[in-house]
């Protein structure tokens, strides 16, 4: 037989593939088979060819698939710009809804008008939980925004700018369920026996109409309070006071005044100094973070622009009681006069003003035998910070209220936030004496307690409305099956009626408290289950940041914030005068 006509062993797996195809080839193809002439096996070239490719494949290694590398960080990378890309969406439909509110249905003769004075925390907490489909609101107020007080330091010395605080009264009240009636007015009296309210318009343009009055069925006080003067002669001619926007740019103004001026040729030596005295008078969070904030704008800003006034300005902290942010533990408080005198800021305690006159303070203190001294202080800049006094609405609110005779700090109202020898008026915030410190946290909660406690109302009144009608139902039933199905709703709601009804006295839980204290620093006393965290420095600057970022009103005054911070920070603060 010749070589190319050899049969291959039987067990070899060459043989095995050549059997293999010629049943393929015979199954596919059965002419072919019957003529076998045709059929020829393959050259043995092909067949040693395909030798060698077994034992090749039989002989190497089977190679391993690469490995995935770094596998969690791209999957990371993936879900952060996705959770960017979500949040900027999320971010972007928050402000087209805010600039795009809804249509509101008309205030409904039939139900029962509330009407809410002012728009400070705890007017402005209450109407933003208030359910307004339950009542008709009214709010009357001359301020047609809401201040974030606690960041109105910032805004004497341009850290801050003012409108980044405000939030229009009217942004929120839009996107209530129902409409709110909103009017830019000081309310001048309250006639309780007539049941409505006096407001003037004292706006620089009037119309025909400048004084009317809004009829109430309940009536919610959050008038806050005026600057207190202790009765000091000339506090209020001299001084400057820091609640109020206004009271911010008129202290930037005249911290440049005071700059300026001194800098005018030819001043004399006792002139500078006078000029460039800056006296805070009192030893709260305001008066403290003011003279931090005065203070940060001299070494960051005032000294580099204005390098003549380096050696003469001074910041002083006159307290009348022996130390300062007296709610504060006792190592926040050496820690904060520590800080102090590291910046060359110089704290007066025990010491008690007794008059002002436009160029220096009279004030008492104790010598070093303990007797009593008077001496000026001269100062270029008087920011008086200290003690609320009782608006002339509330005053004579409390004269034509007989429980009211003996309350000298504000309306006494008992643990439902109700005004004593009243109904259906209440108070919150400063114009109310509860026992708490007049703080805005604690409006806030005041506020909010009452939104809830009125949302509450409405419940009841409408589980009320409708038992009284399934007793009618019950009495009319046809037979003992309808009367008892009636029953049966009956005991529902009056479950439903008991629960809803469960509501509490107010209770205010304090978060802590919160200072900042200049260079950078801050100071935190805040409460944490059964005790309290006590920490000051940069870290609890950086807290005391984001807490005020996350106690802001809105998005907006959040961004706005966050943008004013960075801009002085990168460019400095402003040292023009408008």
């Amino acid at each position: 037989m010749a070589p190319s006509m050899r049969p291959l062993a039987s067990g070899s797996v060459l043989a095995q593939l050549q059997l293999a195809g010629r049943r393929s080839y015979a199954t596919s193809r059965p002419s072919l088979i019957a003529n076998r002439a045709q059929w020829a096996p393959r050259p043995v070239s092909h067949q040693i060819a395909l030798r060698q490719f077994i034992r090749r494949q039989s002989t190497e290694a089977p190679k391993q698939a690469p490995k995935k590398r770094f596998r969690f960080l791209r999957w990371t990378w993936r879900l952060t710009y996705i959770s960017a890309i979500a949040g900027v969406a999320y971010a972007g439909y928050g402000v087209w809804e805010m600039r795009n509110p809804g249509d509101q249905p008309p205030p409904d003769p039939s139900k029962k008008t509330l009407v809410v004075l002012g728009t400070g925390w705890g007017a402005v907490s209450l109407l933003k939980k208030l359910d307004t489909e339950n009542y008709n609101v009214v709010v009357v107020s001359p301020r047609n925004y809401f201040l974030f007080t606690p960041l109105l330091p910032s805004c004497t010395v341009g850290t801050i700018e003012h409108r980044s605080i405000m939030e229009p009264i009217r942004n929120f009240l839009r996107h209530k369920k129902a409409s709110v009636q909103y009017y830019e007015a000081e309310a001048t009296k309250i006639d309780y026996e007539k049941r409505v309210v006096y407001i003037n318009d004292d706006s620089e343009i009037k119309g025909d109409v400048s004084a009317t009055e809004v009829p109430f069925d309940m009536l919610v006080i959050g008038v806050g309070a005026e600057n207190a003067t202790f009765g000091i002669p000339g506090v209020r001619e001299n001084s400057l006071f820091l609640k109020e926007v206004g009271d911010a740019q008129r202290i930037r103004n005249r911290i440049m005044d005071c700059c300026e001026t001194a800098t005018f040729k030819d001043q004399s030596t006792d002139e500078v100094k006078r000029l460039l005295h800056m006296v805070v008078v009192g030893g709260g969070p305001t008066g403290v973070e003011f003279a931090g904030e005065l203070q940060d704008f001299f070494n960051s800003d005032l000294k580099k622009w204005l390098p003549e006034i380096k050696d003469n300005f001074h910041v002083t902290l006159v307290e009348a009681l022996p130390n300062v942010l007296p709610m504060f533990s006792k190592q926040l408080i050496d820690y904060t006069e520590k800080t102090f005198k590291e910046e060359t800021i110089t704290i007066r305690t025990k010491t008690m003003v007794k008059n002002v006159t436009n160029k220096y303070i009279e004030a008492e203190s104790a010598g070093p035998d303990g007797k009593k001294v008077i001496e000026k202080i001269p100062y270029g800049l008087l920011v008086w910070a200290t003690g609320n006094a009782l608006r002339p609405i509330v005053k004579d609110f409390i004269n034509q209220i007989p429980a009211q005779k003996d309350s000298r700090r504000g309306l006494a109202v008992n643990e439902y936030l109700v005004v004593k020898g009243c109904e259906n008026v209440w108070a919150v915030g400063d114009c109310a004496v509860a026992n708490y410190a007049p703080t805005a946290q604690v409006a806030s909660q005041e506020g909010t307690w009452l939104a809830r406690m009125f949302n509450q109302m409405a419940k009841t009144q409408e589980i009320e409305s409708e038992l009284k009608l399934l007793s009618e139902k019950q009495e009319k039933a046809p037979n003992k099956e309808a009367r008892d199905a009636v029953f049966d709703e009956i005991k529902g709601l009056q479950k439903r009626l008991r629960r809803v009804k469960q509501i509490g006295p107010f209770e205010y839980t304090h978060n802590g408290s919160l200072a900042y204290i200049g260079s950078e620093k801050a100071v935190a006393d805040i409460s944490w289950w059964s005790g309290n965290i006590a920490s000051g420095g940069t870290l609890t600057y950086f807290f005391w940041k984001s807490a005020y970022i996350n106690m802001c009103f809105s998005t907006r005054n959040r961004v706005l914030v966050c943008i004013d911070w960075a801009k002085s920070k990168v460019f400095g603060r402003d040292v023009s005068r408008v």
